[in-house]
């Protein structure tokens, strides 16, 4: 009997997850680009501004030395190692600017995707992640997510 009042609100929550799972990724599909070429093992084409600003620049130079190695080329990804930064579900109402400090600051709990944990990235302050952050935000813009 206490199974079957479980039931009656596990199986209506499940539903209703999953159905605001499907609403959201077809609302927020990854939009049509020019892809760049992908790097073997890149997941996601991105396409790359002509010009960055001052900030966005230092977030691209400390981005390729301290992120790229996982996150691949301009936020790409690689297969089995990193889920790409340049995708809809790191769109700033989704993953706000704070997510990537945090991330960075203290690792975090895989989640959406099935790359495992990520770990605390040693060595890096938070003047760098919000630098690392408005380039990833350029390159999100770029290709339609905003």
């Amino acid at each position: 009997m206490k199974t079957s009042r479980v039931l009656l609100w596990v199986v209506p929550f499940a539903l209703l997850t999953a159905a605001a799972g499907g609403w959201y990724f077809s609302h927020h599909d990854q939009p049509e680009t020019s892809p760049t070429e992908l790097a073997e093992g890149a997941l996601a084409p991105v396409k790359v501004p002509d010009s960055f600003t001052d900030q966005e620049q230092l977030g691209k130079r400390a981005y390729d030395a301290v992120c790229a190695v996982c996150h691949g080329a301009n936020g790409q990804g690689q297969d089995g190692i990193a889920p790409p930064l340049v995708h809809v579900i790191y769109e700033p109402s989704h993953h706000g600017d704070r997510a990537f400090l945090l991330a960075a600051q203290n690792g975090v709990r895989g989640h959406h995707w099935p790359f495992g944990n990520m770990p605390p990235v040693e060595g890096i302050t938070q003047a760098d992640v919000m630098d690392i952050v408005a380039y990833i935000r350029r390159l999100q813009r770029e290709n339609g997510i905003d």
